[in-house]
């Protein structure tokens, strides 16, 4: 008996594949589980309509993303710090910090996990900052850390 699964099965398949398999496994597992449905014409066709509206939503994401980016690219957030004589630091930038700037000068929602910092920002001067956007996007945001 041929299947579209519905979900993730191990040793199976992923979503949205059909695969073949034995007519007790599906009638005893897969069916009553709500893990697949039969392969029938209905249900085939239905795959296909969901298959390219979810291509249709991660275009228009990406699309999103790359105007975001864009967006990004040309602007700069300026953070004030408390910093000693020779120009170090007191504390340090954080990605919530990048965040909350960002929503108050820029007025753009951005979230503190997609900021990306290897360690944070401890020293005066212009930074590059990286922000995951997409899976296929990663955008450039210039942090200013100025002293108070």
């Amino acid at each position: 008996m041929e299947v579209v699964l519905l979900e993730d099965v191990k040793a199976l398949g992923k979503k949205g594949e059909v695969v073949k398999v034995s007519d007790g496994y599906a009638r005893n597992f897969i069916l009553p589980k709500k893990l697949g449905v039969e392969a029938t014409a209905k249900n085939l066709n239905e795959l296909k309509l969901q298959k390219a509206n979810a291509e249709k939503i991660a275009a228009k994401q990406y699309a999103d993303a790359k105007a975001l980016a864009e967006k990004l690219a040309a602007s700069s957030v300026t953070l004030a710090i408390k910093a000693g004589e020779n120009g170090k630091a007191f504390g340090s930038v954080s990605g919530k910090e990048i965040s909350k700037a960002a929503a108050e000068q820029l007025n753009l929602e951005l979230d503190k996990k997609r900021i990306v910092l290897p360690e944070p920002i401890k020293v005066l001067g212009t930074h590059e900052v990286a922000v995951k956007l997409h899976k296929d996007v990663t955008a450039k945001l210039t942090v200013k850390v100025v002293a108070e």
